[in-house]
């Protein structure tokens, strides 16, 4: 790995990660800031009395814990298939599976909403869940199957000799040595997940089910617009993602680079 050993280039490196990094701390500092102007801690206690909160945490938890569930399961099955499976025009497969990246969620919405409606799963989590999973799965099978590809082939042929099979294959190698790539596919589904905020607002009208990216409406209104509450509602929403990116860091970072390059 390369290294910078000279003291200049040192602080020229240190200079150019903080200039890279202001644009994206900058609305971060913008959004706690605001999120404290007039009555400070009081614009906090005002989001948690909103008697909803509870209700909209624990939609958003199941929305995206069934949605990494269904995401890490097929990635993974994917794309030791498409690595290591001698499968006839996996290529096709794999690169149109690849062209569903460029179908923006916005485009979507009407088909979607259809197709919930005829499924007979609309205003329900799997209304949400389904075409969440959909979207992710496409990125998540690129880096994933990249990853995959960096597990030796002779690990396989010698569980072949042993006797194993496909699955026994996957189950004892790739998931023990895809660990790396299993938290970054974590972390980035449960960021698209927890912020959908589209889908859960056209697919779902029961206030039971609501997700946590609704929060802000309930100080947006005709007549009025308490944007210090709808700032401290954006803090309290992403610290669960926060965390978990924190606890996941290591792997993440490992995740993403090994599956970066072959």
């Amino acid at each position: 790995m390369f290294e910078a050993r000279r003291l200049s280039a040192k602080l020229i490196l240190q200079i150019l990660a903080t200039l890279m990094i202001i644009p994206y701390l900058f609305p971060l500092i913008v959004m706690v800031q605001g999120s404290l102007a007039g009555e400070g801690v009081g614009n906090y206690r005002a989001v948690f009395e909103v008697g909803a909160l509870g209700t909209f945490f624990k939609s958003s938890v199941i929305i995206s814990v069934s949605t990494i569930l269904i995401v890490y399961v097929l990635t993974m099955l994917a794309a030791f298939g498409f690595s290591k499976l001698q499968i006839r025009r996996k290529e096709i497969y794999f690169w149109m599976i690849l062209a569903a990246l460029t179908l923006p969620e916005v485009v979507l919405l009407t088909p979607l909403f259809a197709t919930t409606l005829a499924l007979g799963v609309y205003d329900t989590y799997w209304a949400v869940v389904l075409p969440l999973a959909a979207l992710q799965i496409p990125f998540t099978i690129l880096i994933a199957r990249r990853f995959i590809d960096g597990v030796p082939d002779a690990l396989f042929d010698a569980a072949r000799i042993d006797g194993a099979g496909t699955f026994t294959a996957f189950r004892y190698i790739v998931v023990p040595m895809t660990r790396p790539i299993a938290a970054a596919i974590v972390v980035l589904t449960l960021i698209g997940s927890w912020n959908a905020y589209l889908l859960p607002l056209v697919l779902i009208q029961d206030p039971a089910q609501q997700t946590v990216t609704l929060l802000p409406q309930f100080f947006v209104s005709q007549f009025s617009n308490d944007q210090t509450k709808v700032l401290a509602s954006a803090v309290i929403t992403a610290i669960p993602e926060i965390v978990a990116y924190l606890c996941l860091q290591g792997l993440f970072e490992r995740g993403l680079s090994a599956g970066a390059i072959k």
